[in-house]
């Protein structure tokens, strides 16, 4: 093989950046336990060598301190790994099946046999950025690495390889009555995850002009083209996770379909988004009083109502019940007084105690609420109950409005 396809990537992909922390944290494991790293390291994908150093560079004193920070007391396995592993076996991990995977010494036929397929150069890959060197990289002047069929069929196997391994130690878990993994196990479905992982980002980004190229192709004008990006790196990603290399089609074809997919389901996104808001975000109409105003007006017209009531009477008070209820609230003659009276006042001027007060200004109320309910609300149905029920007893009290309320079933 050439030196020129074997090609390393002068700064890190997008892909690498987001997961350079996890490699750190593994470098690590791998330094503190040999066992687990004598797995890892027979895969093709080795970890990058700034994260080895960063590994090293804990020699010492610092050694102890990192050992100790972030370890599980009781698995042996940091707090990330812990949780990453709960995520893993959360739920089934799904694979494109292959009879490769069954027969003697896969993983030796898959891993260790398998040719050295070429890394891809990222270097190149800022759709949305500027390069604040001044230095513009395009995809011409970055050699690209174009697989043929047969590689892709040798990643995608390794691929699904690593997610069937995942799946096999979940069968044996869950088949245990406690359903929780070992140590071993735990190790072994981390190793894995790593190793898959790692293979799925080399395919991602030997694909990533695809996405750009397709990008490029698509006339949307409505939609960002960052957008348009990052959905179909989305899609790219789905496509690896569900390509089976086994039919023998080219990657590229079965991600091109993807990636158009997707970005016809953003633009119908967009579409909806539109027609439900036609129009662009205007801060002045980001804080609106409408319900405050609509609710002072509705508030200012029921009192209308109620003073109208109470002077013409529609709610057959009597005399005693309208003096309380015009001396109580300022509304005597018409006229709005300059300080309502207190039960003790209206009680002296009726001759009764202001707790005798109270109880006529509440049988008042009740009656001037059922009139505001039938009328001014459109319940007529309490008005009616209030009348059936004078009917068939003159002598008793009104009803209250929540006996209204059970009468007529609301």
């Amino acid at each position: 093989m050439s030196p020129s396809l074997m090609m390393t990537p002068s700064t890190p992909s997008p892909l690498e950046q987001q997961r350079r922390r996890n490699r750190v944290d593994l470098s690590e494991s791998l330094l503190a336990d040999p066992a687990v790293g004598s797995g890892i390291e027979a895969s093709p994908s080795k970890l990058t060598a700034s994260a080895v150093k960063a590994a090293k560079a804990g020699d010492g004193a610092e050694k102890p301190a990192k050992a100790a920070r972030g370890k599980s007391p009781s698995g042996g396995l940091s707090t990330h790994q812990e949780e990453l592993l709960a995520s893993v076996m959360a739920q089934e991990q799904d694979f494109i099946d292959s009879p490769a995977f069954y027969e003697d010494d896969a993983e030796k036929k898959i891993y260790d046999e398998a040719p050295e397929i070429p890394k891809p150069d990222t270097s190149w890959y800022h759709p949305v950025m500027d390069d604040l060197s001044g230095r513009t990289r395009t995809i011409k002047t970055a050699q690209q690495v174009i697989l043929t069929g047969a590689q892709e069929k040798v990643l995608f196997h390794q691929f699904n390889y690593s997610r069937y391994r995942i799946w096999k130690i979940q069968q044996e878990v869950w088949a245990t009555p406690s359903r929780k993994p070992t140590l071993a196990q735990a190790k072994d479905v981390l190793r894995w995850y790593h190793k898959g992982d790692l293979i799925r980002e080399q395919i991602a980004n030997t694909n990533l002009a695809l996405v750009l190229a397709m990008a490029k192709r698509t006339r949307m004008s409505e939609v960002d083209f960052a957008d348009l990006v990052s959905e179909g790196n989305m899609a790219l990603l789905r496509a690896v996770d569900k390509f089976d290399a086994g039919r023998g089609y080219k990657f590229s074809t079965y991600a091109c379909r993807a990636i158009l997919k997707a970005f016809s389901r953003q633009g119908m996104k967009l579409s909806k988004y539109r027609q439900r808001f036609p129009t662009d975000f205007d801060p002045k109409l980001e804080k609106s009083n409408f319900l405050e105003t609509k609710r002072a007006t509705f508030e200012k017209d029921a009192a209308e109502e109620v003073k109208r009531i109470v002077m013409e009477n529609r709610a057959d008070l009597t005399d005693v019940e309208r003096t309380v209820i015009e001396h109580r609230f300022g509304l005597e003659h018409g006229q709005d007084q300059d300080k309502p009276m207190t039960l003790e006042q209206v009680g002296q001027i009726i001759g009764v105690t202001k707790e005798r007060v109270r109880q006529i200004q509440n049988k008042a109320m009740e009656k001037i609420r059922v009139e505001l309910e039938a009328n001014f609300l459109g319940n007529k149905l309490l008005k009616e109950a209030a009348e059936a029920a004078a009917v068939a007893n003159p002598d008793a009290k009104a009803p209250t409005l929540e006996e209204l309320l059970k009468l007529t079933g609301q």
